[in-house]
């Protein structure tokens, strides 16, 4: 059977004697074999021999761009989009099967709806993947969000971001933007653009939603549940990334969402800050010397040693329980450590393991001990407690007797 008439990129239906796949064909280095990018996601081999019958669904076409050459509705509100890269900036690669990122403006191709809400602005300071990102790329980003905060023709922002990291840098602009002034909304996309489960033109519809509203905070703007019946609006430095996959991944932790969005209403859940005149102010001092550490049981304290040896201005501890680490009754009695780092001026924070409930060192012997030792309970998630951490040691005047 003569196979060869499609090429990567195209969608096909291929007919064996046992089933019929449909797919996006990928470049083979096996001759003998097809390889197929199916609509769950993952990719097939399928002998060539085996094939009854190839149908070309859709000839490839070559990702095109929508500028922003394309005059302003005067009726809309003008909406500032930041790409920094992530799954929702990305696109099948034909050849590797994987995804690549794509063009900036390709964005607007994804949800054509975004033009019937706002003006799409679009920038770019950077494309990375998530994990990549550091310290440095979030106050880029806060610098690039106040340059549209102080444009009153801008209503509001929309930050486009991979999603494993996403909850940092929501947390690090909560402290580095201050005085806010309008809304932001950062969203993401767990399935590429070219995959028929993806959330990016829903999530970026109702980012566009938020950005237009009167409330004027930080949030990560995502899928609900699983299905595109609405978007929950989480408040950044309360949000966790939940699932290495489900489209709805991010979850308030011990919060309340702000509103619950659809691409036709608001629902306003909690009390929240209202745009403003105000003039919004940036601070990204940051130290990067923060580490965080998972107790676990029979852990040698010593690591505080090393940390402390390496310049480390602070150390979280993700404590067991309320907020316990082995103490004298264990082999390995983390409490003359903690006392000895924190005398000799490393920062000490205890977070909680589990994801939701608060610490509370006063209900067992364990946690009153490790309280002793000056160690500060924060009942933030562990991801906003670093950004807490090294945004507050990043100005040399604080007092470490002051209260996180």
């Amino acid at each position: 059977m003569k196979t060869k008439t499609f090429h990567p990129g195209d969608k096909i239906k291929l007919q064996t004697k046992t089933k019929t796949w449909e797919g996006h064909a990928l470049e083979s280095h096996d001759p003998e074999i097809i390889l197929l990018k199916i609509k769950s996601g993952y990719n097939i081999g399928i002998r060539e021999s085996e094939i009854l019958n190839a149908t070309i669904i859709k000839k490839s076409e070559k990702p095109t761009s929508e500028t922003q050459t394309q005059a302003p509705n005067s009726n809309l509100p003008n909406v500032a989009i930041i790409i920094t890269g992530g799954t929702i900036s990305s696109r099948l690669d034909p050849k590797s099967g994987g995804v690549i990122s794509t063009d900036k403006e390709t964005i607007l191709t994804i949800a054509p709806e975004l033009k019937e809400i706002c003006n799409p602005i679009i920038e770019s300071p950077f494309m990375k993947s998530s994990e990549d990102m550091d310290p440095q790329d979030w106050k880029t980003i806060a610098e690039t969000c106040e340059k549209y905060l102080n444009d009153d023709s801008i209503s509001g922002i929309i930050l486009t971001h991979g999603t494993d990291t996403l909850h940092y840098t929501g947390a690090a602009l909560h402290f580095f933007i201050q005085n806010l002034n309008k809304p932001i909304a950062l969203t993401y996309s767990q399935r590429s653009i070219d995959r028929a489960s993806t959330d990016a033109a829903f999530n970026l519809i109702c980012a566009a939603k938020y950005a237009t509203s009167d409330i004027a905070e930080i949030a990560l703007i995502g899928h609900e549940n699983q299905d595109d019946s609405s978007c929950l609006a989480i408040p950044a430095s309360k949000a966790k990334k939940m699932h290495t996959s489900r489209r709805d991944t991010f979850k308030p932790i011990n919060a309340t969402p702000i509103a619950r969005i659809t691409p036709n209403k608001i629902e306003i859940l909690k009390t929240f800050n209202a745009r403003s005149n105000s003039k919004p102010k940036i601070d990204t001092k940051f130290s990067d010397k923060i580490a965080i550490i998972k107790i676990h049981p029979g852990q040698n304290p010593s690591i505080l040693d090393y940390y402390q040896k390496e310049g480390y201005k602070g150390i979280i501890l993700e404590a067991t329980g309320l907020g316990h680490v082995p103490t004298k009754e264990s082999r390995a009695n983390w409490i003359p450590k903690i006392k000895k780092s924190i005398q000799n001026g490393v920062t000490m924070v205890a977070t909680a393991q589990t994801t939701y409930g608060l610490l509370n060192p006063n209900v067992y012997t364990p946690g009153r001990d490790l309280q002793k030792t000056g160690i500060i309970f924060l009942n933030e998630t562990t991801e906003t407690a670093y950004v807490k951490l090294g945004w507050i040691l990043g100005h040399k005047t604080w007092n470490p007797k002051e209260k996180l």
